[in-house]
C-alpha cells in the first residue's frame, strides 16, 4: 500500500463522516479514483466536491489536482512487494536478511517519493541561517535527532540534543527568532515532543518537524514539515524501517548544507575528523 493510502486508513477514524465515506471509496477504488475528475469522485463516492476539497486539505495536498496526481505516481510506482515483512518465529537467517533489505529500500523509496521539495528547501534554508539548533525526540527518534545533532556540531553550527523531556522544555523556551526547532517524532503523536516544539514556536524559532505522513499534532505545530514513510506498522517491527526513513531525510538535508556552502563546511569536517584522530586514546594501536 501506498503512503497516501496508509495515512488515509491510519487517519480515517478521526474524519468527518462524509470524509470517511471518501475515505473508503478512495481505499476501495483507488484506481478507479486517480482518473476521476473532482466531480466525477463525489458522485461516485455518495459525497460532494466540498467534500473531496476538505478531504485533500486534511491530508496536507494544495487541491485535489495534486492529490490524484500524487496517489497515481505512487500507485504507478510501487513494486510487488506491497507490504512490509514482520519479525516471524523461527525464519531462516538468509529470509531474515532478505527481508530487512526489502524493507528498508522499501522506506528509503517511499520516503524519496513523498518528499516535497519546496519543504526540504526551506528547512535547509532555516537550517543554515539559525544561530542555534535544538533537537527534539525520543526513543528511537531521539537516536535520529542525536545522529543529526553530531552532523550538524561537524561543522561548526550550535546544535543540541535534548534527550530528557524536561530539559527540551527548558532549553525551548530559551530559544528566540533566530534560532531553530527540529523535531523528529514518526508518530507525530508523542505529547513530549510536541510540547517542546510549541514552546520553541511561542519563543519565535522556527520550527520544523519529521513525521510520517499525515497531519498530526506534532506536525501541526510546525512552520515547515517534513515527511518520512508511513507504512511501517506494528509492535514487533521494532521501528527499524521507519528510522532508516528518517535519517534518510537527515542524510539529505545536512548533505544539501554541506553542498550549498561547501568551501566553508568540508574544511570544518576535515578539522573535526584531524582533531578526533589526534586526541583518540586509542591513536598508537
Amino acid at each position: 500500500m501506498s503512503d497516501i493510502l496508509q495515512a488515509i486508513r491510519s487517519e480515517a477514524p478521526s474524519l468527518h463522516r462524509k470524509e470517511q465515506i471518501l475515505a473508503e471509496f478512495i481505499l476501495d477504488h483507488a484506481q478507479e479514483a486517480v482518473h476521476l475528475g473532482i466531480t466525477e469522485l463525489a458522485a461516485r463516492s455518495g459525497t460532494s466536491t466540498a467534500t473531496v476539497s476538505r478531504f485533500c486539505r486534511a491530508f496536507l495536498f494544495k487541491g485535489y489536482a495534486d492529490f490524484r496526481m500524487k496517489l497515481a505516481a505512487e500507485l504507478a510506482q510501487m513494486p510487488a512487494q506491497t507490504s512490509y515483512q514482520d519479525i516471524l518465529a523461527g525464519n531462516p537467517l538468509q529470509s531474515i536478511v532478505q527481508a530487512i533489505e526489502s524493507n528498508h529500500l522499501r522506506s528509503i523509496t517511499d520516503t524519496t517519493r513523498q518528499l516535497d521539495l519546496t519543504e526540504v528547501r526551506r528547512a535547509v534554508d532555516a537550517l543554515r541561517a539559525a544561530l542555534r539548533i535544538d533537537l527534539f525526540g525520543v526513543a528511537t527518534s531521539g537516536i535520529v535527532a542525536l545522529d543529526f545533532q553530531q552532523k550538524l556540531v561537524r561543522i561548526g553550527k550550535h546544535a543540541q540534543y535534548w534527550p530528557d523531556p524536561h530539559m527540551q522544555i527548558t532549553a525551548a523556551s530559551s530559544l528566540g527568532p533566530a534560532d531553530a526547532a527540529f523535531a523528529v517524532s514518526y508518530s507525530g503523536e508523542t505529547p513530549e515532543t510536541r510540547d517542546a516544539l510549541l514552546c520553541a514556536k511561542e519563543r519565535g524559532a522556527v520550527t520544523i518537524s519529521l513525521t510520517k505522513f499525515g497531519a498530526s499534532p506534532v506536525s501541526q505545530e510546525a512552520d515547515i514539515r517534513l515527511y518520512a514513510s508511513s507504512l511501517e506498522e506494528g509492535m514487533r517491527r521494532g521501528d527499524m524501517a521507519s528510522r532508516i526513513a528518517q535519517l534518510h531525510v537527515v542524510d539529505i538535508l545536512f548533505t544539501a548544507l554541506v553542498s550549498e556552502d561547501f568551501d566553508t563546511y568540508v574544511p570544518r569536517l576535515e578539522e573535526t575528523y584531524q582533531s578526533v584522530r589526534k586526541y583518540r586514546k586509542d591513536k598508537g594501536r
